[in-house]
């Protein structure tokens, strides 16, 4: 088949080429994401192959059907950038990668909580300018803390036997209660884990009912100080809830590996220009803020899966045979 790659940095290339040497489809490759301007690069694909931020609303899909194309194999597990009721309407098969590697994800979880309790990040910046003072460093034991996991699917659970691990207590809200996991954490209602926990962090997809889960409602019920963290999407966080919470002290710390209007913001580098998202730019200048750019996927385990997924995916798809991974509408929740 031939393949419209969207969004591609050198990594993702690399790491597609390699898988691909198996299945020989011809993968090319564009830089830019897909949105309504950049569609028409895709006239006369089969496939087009895109990634988290790319845009799949009616209008592109509309404009990707019209020009042939039948299948879009994202390279991500989320699927909320794609109107999934209108590609079933126009025939498009929607594939992506469910599970590539949720222990990468959950680490990096962790590394942002490690890093924002001891301040390292900041230590780093004092220690090159020859500063070896404490003042503003102060961090906890995570030992005997409470730590809240919002969504047990694959990746919350691994972060949740991190932090058992580390001597916590677990609590966690899914509608779907995992049996197996009732051993190291607690399940409880969402409102009861926000007012109970000293760590919260985010692990929930990104639906019609997780959009904005954490707004100014749900903060107010939280503990005074507390620790949140978001690697799951952007848009479960109201970015203005946070700010006004980081102002008044009710967020204590606050990592972030996605943001709400990331699209325009990350997977590129910026460092040569006036970023003019006010609310993105308000979130730096807080010295208990962490915010790293979409990278807590970003492992070479969890590339090659990505990859391989991917492929397997247009494989099946073009073959009729196969695990293909596809997204229907009944399975968004």
């Amino acid at each position: 088949m031939r393949i419209a790659v969207f969004s591609t940095k050198p990594y993702d290339r690399r790491f597609l080429d390699q898988a691909n040497q198996a299945h020989r489809h011809e993968l090319v490759y564009f830089d830019p994401q897909l949105t309504v301007a950049t569609a028409p690069l895709a006239a006369g694909y089969r496939g087009i192959c895109a990634f988290v931020n790319d845009r799949l609303d009616a209008e592109v899909l509309q404009l990707l059907r019209a020009s042939g194309t039948e299948l879009i194999a994202l390279r991500c597990a989320g699927f909320n950038n794609v109107d999934l009721v209108e590609a079933e309407r126009l025939g498009i098969t929607v594939a992506r990668v469910p599970a590539y590697s949720p222990h990468a994800v959950a680490e990096h979880a962790v590394a942002l909580l490690l890093s924002l309790n001891r301040m390292t990040f900041r230590a780093y910046n004092r220690v090159r300018e020859g500063n070896f003072a404490l003042d503003g460093l102060l961090g906890f034991d995570l030992y005997g803390k409470t730590v809240g996991v919002v969504g047990t699917g694959k990746i919350g659970l691994i972060f949740a036997k991190i932090m058992h691990g580390f001597g916590c207590k677990v609590l966690a809200s899914d509608p779907f209660p995992d049996a197996a996991a009732k051993a190291f954490v607690r399940y409880v209602p969402l409102d009861t884990l926000l007012a109970d926990a000293d760590i919260i962090s985010l692990h929930c997809p990104l639906t019609t009912e997780t959009h904005h889960l954490i707004d100014a409602r749900a903060i107010a019920r939280m503990k005074d100080g507390v620790v949140l963290i978001n690697t799951g999407r952007g848009r479960v966080v109201d970015t203005k809830a946070i700010i006004d919470a980081l102002k008044s002290g009710k967020i204590g710390r606050l990592g972030l590996d996605v943001y709400e209007e990331e699209e325009q913001l990350f997977f590129q580098d910026l460092s040569q220009r006036i970023i003019s998202d006010d609310q993105f730019m308000r979130l730096t200048t807080f010295p208990n803020v962490l915010i790293t750019g979409h990278q807590a996927f970003f492992t070479a385990e969890a590339l090659t899966n990505i990859a391989e997924t991917t492929l397997s995916n247009i494989c099946a798809f073009e073959s009729g045979t196969g695990a293909l991974q596809r997204v229907t509408v009944d399975r968004r929740v």
